[in-house]
């Protein structure tokens, strides 16, 4: 007879992740789930920050049932490249799948930082993670949100969430969004 735990299985077992040491290289594939819990496995992601043209960015509050940071707010999509794809690959791919952009809606998508952070979410799990950055403009500003991905957006002009984000601190926002935020030297 198995035990409720072992009935549950959270779909992110079933995928792997990109252990990685401190300058981004890739050591080995590891459990996607192990990645995020107890103290973590370092591991490869990326947020990708989506602009229009007239200087707001979009964020979108992730789904209330995600595992880790569930309703806060992203700058726009993040996830994890999965083995041989590039991060701007992984980024098309989520933009797309997350929020319905295609990259006829773009051309100029190029990474702008990378950067480490370990930050642990209640008693859910963690994130260990060397962050990719990756910006990218809007020509269309048409979206197709998946529900089970994105549970709002906003366009927010990014000046002044950037000078202020304290004015925004009841958003929730996720923290490896505020620190891409706070290194950004536009």
């Amino acid at each position: 007879m198995s035990t409720p735990q072992e009935d549950f299985q959270h779909e992110n077992a079933g995928q792997d992740v990109i252990a990685v040491d401190a300058d981004d290289t890739e050591l080995e594939l590891v459990n996607r789930l192990d990645a995020h819990t107890g103290d973590g496995i370092r591991h490869r992601a990326f947020t990708s920050l989506v602009f229009d043209g007239e200087g707001n960015i979009l964020l979108a509050q992730r789904a209330p049932e995600k595992r880790l940071w569930g309703t806060y707010w992203d700058g726009t999509v993040a996830s994890h490249p999965v083995a041989g794809q590039s991060q701007e690959e992984a980024t098309r791919q989520r933009l797309e799948e997350e929020l319905g952009i295609t990259p006829d809606q773009y051309d100029d998508l190029r990474l702008t930082d990378r950067f480490e952070y370990k930050r642990y979410f209640e008693n859910e799990g963690v994130e260990h993670e060397v962050c990719a950055v990756l910006q990218l403009t809007l020509s269309d500003r048409s979206l197709e949100p998946d529900e089970d991905e994105v549970a709002g957006l906003m366009w927010v002009p990014y000046e002044r969430l950037h000078s202020h984000p304290e004015w925004y601190r009841q958003l929730r926002l996720c923290p490896w969004f505020e620190i891409a935020m706070r290194r950004d030297v536009r």
